[in-house]
């Protein structure tokens, strides 16, 4: 039986289409650390609809669908790599077993305020077997604890999702500034901080749609860009998986035009009160959208590229993400990008802005500008 190497927080149908079926795919040439046992952390009906079907170990659909290269793609694929599912409130002494165990490698993607401490949580955790942590990084923290205990020298890498900048190193600092709270020794302070490598990673694949009870539909393109670190151990090898010195890079192309882009079609749609269901393939068909939107590409944000020597790159970007964007097969709603909308014009336009005022550009960016303040900026 395929045991787990790798311990996934979160069910979500992100993880289902990206790493997990990454790891899936990889299982099939051998060139996967194991398969992977997730932890449901939140209480939610349809995460435990979720891992309640992972939990039977049986394989699920993604459906990949859209257009690469000028042809349609609609096809099936299976992920076996789950093998195992809990609920971290009713399974945590498993949990607690697993990271004692094969595990090498832990993912995340626990949403916008994953990251985000609870009071309740403190250094009682580490005596009292039966209590659960209730933020991301007290789990973290007390399962790190154990490890450090019983198996000091096992090398583990950890590899957030999350769409926080510099995840890797911002989820370290958190783990690592309460481990002090909590008065742990200064030696496993360090081992935290030296021994485990917090990887920062950039994800990049619209996942519009869940298939109930558990699965995804996907468009083809996906990309994993994982920062370069000594002792970096992967979950798997797989061709949308890139080790890079240089994930800024790749972080300035995603953020800017493609979430970028999406904020922008969100903040047109609720400025002129555009239909409740329009999609994004939709948008993308409509003239005055695609003409603003482009228009906004090309003077307000390339240039910023071009500043930083990047131009050939953010072209290239665009013109797989145009055929992202058109495509016909997702249901990729605006309304659902417009959720947290203040957030998220702050998140991805604002640097827009500020870079190219660092930068020293003449740009009057009236499309981003008038965005941020439509925002709340």
């Amino acid at each position: 039986m395929l045991k787990p190497a790798i311990l996934q927080f979160g069910t979500g149908r992100f993880l289902l289409a990206h790493v997990d079926l990454f790891v899936s795919e990889a299982l099939a040439s051998g060139r996967a650390a194991g398969g992977i046992l997730v932890v449901q952390s939140t209480a939610s009906p349809a995460s435990a609809a979720r891992t309640a079907a992972l939990a039977t170990g049986a394989r699920y659909p993604v459906r990949i669908r859209g257009m690469e290269g000028g042809q349609a793609i609609d096809r099936t694929v299976w992920c076996k790599a789950v093998v195992g599912a809990v609920q971290a409130e009713r399974g945590w002494a498993h949990v607690r077993e697993a990271i004692l165990s094969d595990v090498q490698v832990i993912v995340s993607n626990t949403a916008d305020q994953g990251y985000r401490l609870d009071p309740a949580d403190g250094p009682a955790l580490l005596q009292d077997r039966s209590q659960v942590p209730r933020s991301y990084p007290a789990k973290l923290l007390v399962l790190l604890h154990e490890r450090w205990l019983r198996l000091p020298q096992a090398p583990l890498s950890l590899l957030p999702c999350e769409l926080v900048e510099r995840n890797g190193d911002t989820l370290r600092t958190i783990v690592c500034t309460l481990a002090r709270e909590w008065r742990l020794p200064a030696s496993f302070v360090h081992w935290l901080g030296d021994h485990c490598v917090w990887a920062n990673t950039l994800v990049d694949r619209i996942v519009s749609e869940p298939i109930e009870p558990v699965g995804a539909v996907a468009e083809p393109y996906a990309l994993w860009a994982v920062q370069r670190w000594p002792g970096l151990v992967l979950p798997c090898e797989h061709p949308a998986i890139v080790l890079t010195d240089e994930l800024e890079k790749h972080e300035r192309l995603k953020l800017f035009l493609l979430n970028g882009g999406h904020t922008f079609l969100a903040a047109c749609w609720r400025r002129n009160g555009l239909a409740t269901d329009l999609t994004v393939a939709q948008a993308m068909s409509d003239a005055a959208l695609r003409g603003e939107l482009e228009a906004l590409w090309a003077e307000e944000i390339v240039p910023v590229f071009a500043a930083l020597g990047e131009r050939g790159a953010a072209e290239s970007y665009l013109v797989a993400l145009r055929e992202r964007l058109q495509n016909p097969f997702l249901a990729h709603h605006v309304a659902d990008i417009a959720q947290n909308h203040s957030h998220k014009t702050r998140r991805r336009l604002a640097p827009i802005v500020a870079l190219a005022e660092q930068q020293g550009l003449a740009l009057a960016q009236p499309r981003l500008r008038a965005a941020l303040a439509e925002g709340g900026e």
